[in-house]
């Protein structure tokens, strides 16, 4: 099983990639959805949200008035609070549920349109990125969705950057063309990337990269980075200190860099505590080198050799 994190900006095209990916069985999970579902009328949540902000939240027929809501949590950051407090537990608990009935072999696409902006990267094994420039977005949004150009402008520029978003993509889809151009470039990611990853991380197989470091990734040492807080993810208070330490290459091909990671534990036995969380997150155990533990990347995509070793 894994997990990817779909997202992009508003406009960008993730429901052709989201039909795409269901189309050849991913297991879908909608955040918008979700967080419709949990203040739906009748339930808990929707109690909740007007025992805080008062009955008028609600309409004649019992349900939530969301302008109303948003007028009074968007009021103030005490309010804005507020309201996170309530249906963010509500989102998280109906998430897990619904992850935790997935099957064992399922590829889990998690829709998250504030994906990059909750910094909720490092949870996914990989995250997935539809990208349109802005002004192409701005007319998809007054020509499909009837926007006023005002109102489309702000919501754009609400959102994440282009720079902050290609930090964190896995995988980044240009959806400047076609939506046959988009959906062609989703099933090849499908095909090549996702599908082998899930196989693999089910085996327990580190690979080298078989696809190549392209264009569309960001320097190096970003995604050094981005392999660092993964790896806090999954080590969390089981490690000292993680570090990007260098850059290798599978069989001296520089187009598949190797990303050399060091965790530092405070002993043996903290080390073979990792063991399943790294290999259940991608990083499976590939041999033992004098006092350290190693692991490679199951993404097929990305070369990464961890090395957990004891203080």
């Amino acid at each position: 099983m894994i997990r990817i994190g779909l997202t992009g900006g508003i406009g960008a095209g993730k429901s052709t990639v989201a039909r795409t990916f269901i189309a050849h069985g991913a297991y879908h999970i909608d955040a918008d959805e979700i967080a419709r579902e949990v203040v739906a009328e009748g339930t808990p949540g929707l109690a909740q949200l007007a025992d805080a902000f008062g009955e008028d939240v609600l309409d004649g027929d019992g349900a939530l008035d969301r302008p109303a809501l948003a007028a009074k949590a968007f009021a103030s950051e005490d309010n804005r609070k507020l309201l996170n407090s309530i249906t963010h537990p509500l989102i998280g608990a109906r998430t897990q549920e619904l992850t935790d009935a997935a099957p064992e072999d399922a590829i889990i696409l998690h829709d998250v349109p504030l994906l990059v902006e909750g910094n909720m990267a490092p949870f996914y094994h990989l995250v997935v990125m539809v990208h349109a420039d802005a002004d192409v977005r701005l007319q998809r949004l007054r020509d499909s969705r009837g926007m006023d150009a005002d109102d489309a402008r702000r919501r754009i520029a609400a959102q994440a950057s282009d720079d902050q978003r290609r930090a964190v993509a896995d995988v980044w889809l240009d959806n400047s063309g076609t939506t046959d151009d988009l959906a062609a470039a989703a099933l090849r990611a499908w095909t090549e990337r996702l599908v082998p990853f899930r196989d693999n991380v089910g085996a327990g197989r580190a690979v080298d990269p078989v696809l190549p470091y392209t264009a569309d990734d960001p320097d190096r040492s970003i995604l050094g980075a981005r392999v660092v807080n993964r790896l806090w993810a999954l080590a969390g208070a089981g490690a000292q200190s993680i570090e990007h330490t260098g850059t290798s290459s599978s069989d001296g091909d520089p187009d598949r860099p190797i990303l050399e990671m060091t965790v530092t534990v405070a002993d043996d036995a903290a080390a073979g505590a990792l063991a399943r969380p790294l290999s259940v997150g991608g990083f499976p155990p590939v041999s033992t080198v004098g006092d350290g533990r190693v692991h490679g990347s199951a993404d097929p995509g990305r070369g990464v050799r961890v090395t957990v070793r004891p203080a």
